[in-house]
């Protein structure tokens, strides 16, 4: 092979890599604004892709509900690795990370998610376990910082931003940020130690959120 045609590959596998980034970011933005029925082709759409395209990365709706998943993970992760090695204040981390976590929409994707790819997969535990352990870690130092009050858990923290982020019934997307960003604002000022009530039940973890999934 001569020098002339040597890059080519690279470009190509370059482009390869773009389309198949597109089309996840185009799946969970359609997912979380049309729900978790949209047409394969509104997907492939969205990303300025062909059918074609989309079925060489992605075999069907569940290898591509697969990939969401796992990208959406791995965001959330990075978003709590990023705000405990950023923030000073320990509160201001856990306040930095449950509004940025909050973009990802998680709420919105549940059902789709819930339905559809395999909790038992190895590459999503893996993801959801070092999610764990980020959050975990910005949950444990707000509490020892005495900032945090210490009857939460990781779990309690995951349920407010999944079920703030999911659109009521019969209530368009569109618009519905500035709701969640003040009722997550109202959920971290309850979070605040020295609490003024005593919470029912245990703290709750992912496993066991996991676990009433099932």
């Amino acid at each position: 092979m001569d020098a002339a045609t040597r890059p080519r590959p690279v470009r190509l596998r370059a482009d390869a890599t773009r389309n198949r980034e597109r089309i996840v970011t185009a799946a969970r933005e359609a997912i979380v604004e049309l729900g978790p029925d949209v047409a394969l082709d509104e997907i492939a759409r969205r990303a300025g892709v062909g059918n074609a395209t989309l079925y060489r990365h992605f075999t069907d709706r569940a290898d591509l509900v697969r990939q969401v998943t796992l990208s959406v993970v791995a965001r959330t992760v990075k978003r709590a690795e990023d705000a405990l090695a950023e923030e000073p204040d320990a509160f201001a981390a856990l306040r930095r990370f449950v509004l940025e976590a909050a973009q990802e929409r998680i709420g919105a994707l549940c059902p789709l998610l819930t339905d559809v790819f395999d909790r038992q997969d190895p590459a999503v535990v893996g993801q959801v376990e070092r999610m764990e352990r980020s959050i975990s870690a910005i949950v444990v130092r707000a509490q020892r910082a005495g900032q945090l009050r210490t009857d939460i858990a990781v779990g309690d923290v995951m349920v407010a931003v999944t079920q703030l982020t999911r659109p009521l019934p019969g209530v368009c997307c569109a618009g519905f940020d500035r709701f969640v960003h003040r009722h997550l604002q109202l959920f971290l000022d309850g979070l605040r130690a020295p609490a003024h009530s005593a919470l029912e039940g245990n703290a709750a973890t992912l496993k066991e959120l996991q676990a009433g999934m099932s």
